[in-house]
This record gives structure tokens, sequence and C-alpha cells, in this order.
């Protein structure tokens, strides 16, 4: 967390942790019972609140995973509309699934995808509608103990690592660091690409991982800008204009948790540039379309784009009737990518897929 801390806060970050702590020895003991099912389910979570890069990498795993195996994915589908189960299908938005599932299914379309808060009922209602299932990735699940994963992957952001933090209200755990301890793969994401040995030294040292547990580094790698609307038609001379030579200003939308890598990337990119942030999974109304044109006018003659992210755009398709055209051309998402520090993208394959293959019941590993 960063910022100056509210120390009134702390008495409710004790009481916090008590209440957290107790769940999780009644989990522990067996007092509360959890889940585990016939097939794999690896969890992918943090301990945070805020954005820790859970959306891309479930997508590295059912990029890893989808032409091996059945792969699935179930989400919370956080903001959604709708209420209980729900599998992604043809015109599955923002408002039937929630904006991240809605981005994944965009991207595969092939894998099956679905949303609900109770896991376990969620786990069930897609085994009984996909039985042939191989494996399930279970988005942001570290926190609900009622199904037990056979495979935990914990992230946290290299920029607020979990281990300088504190319990809610005061900080930003959601729970204590002693449960770092349920995690067999440990991601510190959104590294600077150029990290020194050094530098991860002092995390490996500080993080104090258990013997049984691996701990991986990973970075972000953009693509070129793709365009929002698919279907609008542009001009010849705009097709190749992309190069940062060829753009007189930006403006970098989001709606995310965390959008300081994507700006400092695009500043690094591009000259001249404007923010305009909103908080995470905001819905664009027609009061911010209009504040949007406003901003892109401020931006230098000439070509002008406006940059957002994958998440951002399945939002902004969900209110495509109230973007004016001229707006429509100007938008496009930055895609991105999950890459691994240090030559261990292999061994992370390796175990992810090792751990598929061989478990035909979903059986702790560590």
């Amino acid at each position: 967390m960063t910022g100056k801390r509210n120390i009134i806060l702390w008495p409710l970050s004790i009481i916090y942790g008590l209440i957290t702590g107790l769940r999780n020895f009644l989990y522990d003991s067996g007092v509360l019972k959890s889940h585990e099912f016939r097939l794999p389910v690896i969890c992918v979570g943090n301990i945070t609140i805020g954005g820790t890069g859970k959306t891309p990498h479930c997508a590295y795993l059912l990029d890893l995973l989808k032409d091996r195996f059945k792969v699935a994915l179930l989400s919370r589908g956080y903001r959604r509309k709708t209420q209980g189960f729900a599998m992604a299908g043809p015109g599955s938005g923002p408002k039937d699934i929630g904006d991240e599932p809605a981005e994944l299914f965009d991207r595969f379309r092939d894998v099956t995808i679905a949303v609900d808060s109770n896991r376990v009922r969620g786990i069930q209602n897609m085994l009984q509608v996909k039985p042939d299932l191989e494996v399930i990735i279970l988005d942001d699940g570290f926190q609900h103990r009622r199904v037990t994963p056979g495979l935990s992957i914990l992230l946290t952001d290299y920029s607020r690592l979990m281990i300088h933090d504190y319990l809610l209200p005061y900080g930003e755990l959601r729970e204590s660091l002693g449960n770092i301890s349920r995690a067999d793969i440990i991601l510190v994401t959104k590294c600077p690409p150029d990290l020194s040995p050094i530098q991860r030294r002092i995390v490996v040292k500080d993080m104090k991982k258990a013997a049984y547990q691996n701990l991986y580094f990973t970075t972000y790698k953009y693509g070129k800008p793709l365009p929002v609307f698919r279907n609008i038609r542009y001009p010849a001379e705009n097709e190749n204009s992309l190069e940062p030579d060829k753009i007189a200003g930006v403006l970098v939308l989001t709606g995310i948790a965390n959008p300081a890598p994507l700006n400092e990337y695009v500043e690094t990119m591009f000259h001249e540039t404007r923010k305009l942030n909103y908080p995470d999974h905001h819905m664009f109304t027609e009061d911010d379309i209009n504040r949007i044109i406003a901003e892109t006018g401020k931006l230098p003659e000439g070509r002008r784009l406006v940059l957002t992210t994958a998440k951002d755009a399945v939002r902004l398709r969900e209110t495509e009737e109230k973007i004016p055209e001229e707006l429509k051309k100007l938008l496009y998402y930055i895609p991105v990518q999950v890459d691994f520090l240090n030559d261990d993208k292999e061994e992370f394959n390796r175990l992810i897929t090792e751990y598929v293959r061989k478990n035909k019941r979903n059986n702790r590993i560590s």
C-alpha cells in the first residue's frame, strides 16, 4: 500500500485479522468443510486488494493448456447484473458475466468460461454441462476456502509486495501473511523487464518462502494497439499510422485497479500524453463519453489516439451506441501478455502441464 496510512484504522485491522484468522483456522482444522473435485483445479489469486495481474496470468494458463487439455475457467463475475451460475456464450458481455471473464471469452472463444460467486456450485454446474473437462482454472479463488485446489498460484505486485503490507483497513491485505503458506507457486508480477539479479535476490530473501514453494518473476509485454471496435471502417491513410512519430497526442483511458504500468509504457512510446483514469470495473456512461471527447480535444492537432486496456475495451463495446463514430475511430486497446524473467518460463510451464497430466484427481502437490 502506498501513501500515508491512517493510524486510527490500526485497531480495526486487528479486529479484521482476528475474524479472518478464525475463519482460516476453522478451515484448516476441518470444522468448516472444503470440497475437492475429481479433476485438477488450479487457483490463481492474491491476498491484497487491487490489481496484481490475475486476468493476464489466467490468460497465460489458458493459452498454455487449451491445446493439450479440455480446460475451463471459473470466475466470480464481479459487478455483473446477473445472479447465480452463468456460462459465457455468443453475445455475453460485462453485464452478463463481468468484464474480466468477458475479456477472456473474447480472446478464448473455444474455452469454457463460467461465473458463479459460489465456487463449489459453479464447478458442479460446469461438470454437469461439460463432463469431459480435464482442468479448471479458479480465477481469484485464494480466499474461497470452500474449494480445495490442487495447485495454488499466489500473485503479488512487485511495486507493492504483500510482505511489506498490512491488513485491511490499515493496509491492503485481505488476510494475514501467514496464509502465504497455502500457495504452491508465488509469482511476483509487473516486474521491470530489466530487473537485476540483486533485486531478485532481495525479494526472494524477504519473501521467506517455504522449501516446497516455487517463486518466479513475471513482467508484461505490450503488443501493437488494436481497434476497440472491429466493425469500424478506417480510412486507408490511417491503417498504418500508429507509429509514435505519426501520432500528435495520446489519451490513456483506463478503468483498472493499477493503471501505472500502462501509463508509464505509453509515456515511453509517445511524447504528448494525457491520462483519464476511472475506478476498476467502471462502466462508462454518456457523461464519461463526453469527458473523453473533451480530453481528446485538448491533445495537439494532428493524428490523435485514445489508448485503453483489453478489459476496458469490452466495457466500451457495451456502450457502443453512445459513442460517436469519430471517437470510435480513435479508440484502440493495447494487448498485454505475461512473460517470465530469468529464463523460468519453461520450468513454470512444465510444472503446470505435468501437474495436470499426472493428476486425474485433485490431489495436493506439496
